[in-house]
């Protein structure tokens, strides 16, 4: 029962992270009256990211102090259709952010744009290697865009984070040091790359010989003082080691609590409520359209109904598909039959590691930034890799470089030394400086039975059912797991190291309990036609035009690549759309 309705606005966003808070600037910025419903707490840097408190990494690192809290919300989860999901208690695969900006705050920075090597990747692998290349069981698609149409929204996200990098594929013409590899772009980066630490140019160094052509990787940490295109100022970055699970204090990161959602806050039309859990989305009588949202104030138990002309979701992954099940808006997928289109899609992502050991180097751990690595992309993006050979679809980027150095977590020892005791600790303090990475980021494409849905067991704290992920790697990506380890150890044996932990495949189940990534993508998939996708190409709902999904829902597989450019890029894309187009029509589908 709703205990309060709220005064009816334009736009209702359920989130708000880089997606939520990009609506949220151009929506409102277009004169709509815009609410912003966030789960979390509100946060600000100067409150909440003040040294020395941010540099706790107990707090921050090991108890997860910027996360989703799995005691109030989680998933089930399970390997396969036959086995019966369980509650995941404690945080580990992935982090899922919470409060305002989301897993904005947290990342590490990394800001890749995808190619159509992605977004159209069934007729380009269809064109190069015939019908029969991609097996019946991986539902690949084209997305339903092209690299083209989105380049424009890359280059304002680039601005927008104040990103850091080299071009190598300027407007066609490849430029030595960047990824020659790349999509073309009409624009360098807006900052210079970052300062790469020792274990980056071993890496690099390594690489050239082997014939690869290493580049820095492109990152959302300011290189330099830099004011953005909303005014915005960024503080140079520090290399202080605290990126990932952390917000920064200088704002040298790119994030959306004191961009996009701050240029938001300017306006008088924009209104964000956190601590604001969204259960549900209301439709109208005949079904033909939403009319807003119903959430719970966290801090007073109320449930408010909010009236809305246009809903937006913008929520992490799981959160988006989650609140679509619920609220019985599209079919959910079967896997057994394979209709449906909800939960359809879900990707994940996979990778191989190798670790380092050199007696007469200092890589001085703690100096780094996410962004302070170099990487080959020869594996992915690059359309002359043959995956007839490899047998696979998708690929990988190989990465090198130390950006967390912290004392809690960081402690590489050679394969052999004893899991605790006087030998661990000798070696661990041996080896903390002597030792550097060498990783791959691998794609994972879709399987008709990895999805979500709704577990029939167990119910959140809302009385509503649970969200089940049922996941496993398959085949191909246990392909693309073990050419990378080839191609890393490969690299490994160039840099001369005195010890090494060589990278490995693994062929056990994937498993939820180790982190391997915060990039969970699928289950509102977009796609040019109603049959295949819940989203058009501007993440407006086929069945509910005033119904609108951003995020990594909408991705019908995950690339190689780290996923935060292209959710900006897209929900640019979408917002203009909205603004430019459905506002001046007559609200119904766009085309």
């Amino acid at each position: 029962m709703t205990d309060r309705i709220e005064k009816p606005v334009d736009a209702v966003i359920v989130g708000m992270g880089w997606a939520g808070g990009i609506m949220a600037r151009d929506l409102a910025a277009a004169g709509l009256r815009v609410v912003g419903l966030e789960r979390g707490a509100p946060r600000s840097t100067a409150e909440d990211f003040a040294l020395p408190r941010i540099r706790d990494e107990l707090q921050y690192a090991i108890r997860m102090g910027l996360m989703q809290d799995v005691k109030r919300e989680t998933l089930t989860f399970r390997n396969t259709t036959t086995q019966v999901a369980l509650p995941m208690r404690r945080l580990g695969s992935f982090l899922p952010g919470d409060g305002v900006g989301g897993a904005g705050v947290h990342w590490n920075g990394l800001t890749w744009r995808w190619s159509d090597l992605d977004f159209q990747i069934r007729t380009l692998y269809e064109e190069q290697y015939g019908k029969r290349f991609i097996p019946d069981e991986m539902s690949v698609q084209d997305w339903g865009i092209t690299y083209a149409e989105l380049e424009p929204y890359y280059e304002a996200f680039e601005r927008l984070a104040a990103t850091s990098g080299r071009a190598g594929n300027l407007r066609g013409e490849l430029r030595d040091g960047g990824n020659q590899y790349e999509a073309p772009r009409q624009s360098d980066y807006p900052l210079p790359p970052l300062t790469r630490g020792l274990a980056a140019e071993v890496f690099s160094g390594a690489a050239s010989q082997l014939g690869y052509r290493p580049f820095p990787v492109p990152a959302s940490n300011a290189s330099r003082a830099y004011t953005n295109p909303d005014g915005i100022a960024f503080g140079q970055c520090q290399y202080c080691g605290f990126c990932d699970r952390f917000g920064c204090e200088a704002n040298a990161k790119g994030s959306p609590h004191h961009t996009v959602i701050a240029v938001a806050q300017r306006s008088a039309d924009f209104s964000l409520r956190p601590w604001s859990r969204v259960t549900r989305i209301v439709k109208d009588s005949d079904g033909s359209r939403v009319t807003g949202v119903e959430y719970v104030d966290l801090r007073s138990g109320q449930r408010i109904l909010q009236p809305a002309s246009i809903v937006v979701l913008s929520a992490y992954t799981f959160s988006n598909v989650h609140l679509l099940l619920n609220s019985q808006i599209g079919t959910p997928y079967d896997p057994q039959t394979q209709r449906g289109i909800v939960g359809k899609n879900y990707c994940y992502n996979i990778g191989a590691g190798a670790t380092l050991f050199f007696e007469d180097r200092a890589f001085n751990p703690f100096i780094g930034a996410g962004g302070s690595s170099a990487a080959i992309d020869e594996f992915y993006t690059n359309r002359a890799f043959d995956r007839s050979k490899a047998g696979f679809v998708g690929g990988s980027v190989i990465v090198s470089g130390l950006f967390s150095g912290r004392p809690i977590a960081h402690h590489p020892v050679p394969d052999g030394t004893p899991p605790w005791g006087s030998e661990w600790k000798r070696q661990v303090a041996h080896y903390y400086n002597r030792a550097m990475p060498i990783g791959a980021m691998g794609s994972v494409m879709p399987n008709r039975f990895n999805y979500l849905d709704l577990d029939p067991t167990y119910r959140d704290p809302f009385g509503a059912p649970m969200l089940r992920l049922t996941y496993d790697h398959q085949e191909n990506e246990r392909r693309v797991a073990r050419h990378a380890a080839t191609v890393i150890n490969e690299i490994a044996a160039a840099a001369r190291p005195d010890r090494l932990n060589p990278a490995h495949a693994s062929n056990a189940p994937y498993s939820i309990e180790r982190y391997q990534g915060t990039h969970n993508t699928g289950g509102a998939i977009m796609g040019a036609s109603p049959a295949h996708s819940f989203v058009n190409k501007y993440g407006q709902s086929w069945a509910y035009p005033n119904l609108f999904v951003t995020g990594g829902a909408v991705m019908p597989h995950n690339a190689a690549y780290n996923p935060t450019a292209t959710i900006g890029a897209l929900t640019l894309n979408a917002a203009r759309a909205i603004t430019s187009r459905y506002l001046r029509g007559d609200g119904q589908l766009l085309v």
